[in-house]
């Protein structure tokens, strides 16, 4: 089993893995922020309006506190932008754009299943849902090429 690695520190000026999942989740809490895999400046700024509205630290900064608070659990049949936000995890990790799964925002068999592989191979409980300890395995970046 390998231990699950702590959550990432994201901040401006990063891009790709995984600012584009860190966008999923602000858009699932209301935040209006395109989802283009730049932490720019008006994702900075969502970031921060989330921190206040949680009661958080208010410094624009995605770490421990914040990934906490942004998770969203989802399961078989879960819909939305936070289900986008796993498949966009499993996007990340594809390697050939052909294997990868299509980022649609419904939890179905093909999620599920890539979930419970992803799972088994960190050697977590096999449920097939994305909780806080499969959120924090996931936008750590483990199992990533």
């Amino acid at each position: 089993m390998a231990a699950v690695q702590p959550w990432p520190i994201v901040r401006r000026g990063d891009t790709e893995h995984p600012v584009r999942t860190l966008q999923h989740l602000l858009r699932a809490h209301g935040q209006n922020v395109v989802v283009d895999g730049i932490f720019g400046a008006a994702t900075e700024a969502a970031v921060r309006a989330f921190q206040a509205a949680r009661g958080l630290a208010v410094d624009g900064v995605v770490g421990r506190h914040t990934w906490s608070a942004l998770i969203v659990i989802v399961r078989r049949v879960s819909r939305g932008v936070a289900v986008k936000g796993v498949q966009e995890e499993f996007r990340f990790r594809a390697g050939d754009p052909s294997h990868a799964l299509h980022v649609d925002g419904i939890f179905g068999a093909r999620t599920e299943d890539a979930v419970r592989g992803f799972q088994d191979a960190i050697g977590i409980a096999v449920d097939g849902i994305v909780g806080p300890i499969t959120w924090r395995a996931l936008v750590s970046g483990m199992l990533a090429g």
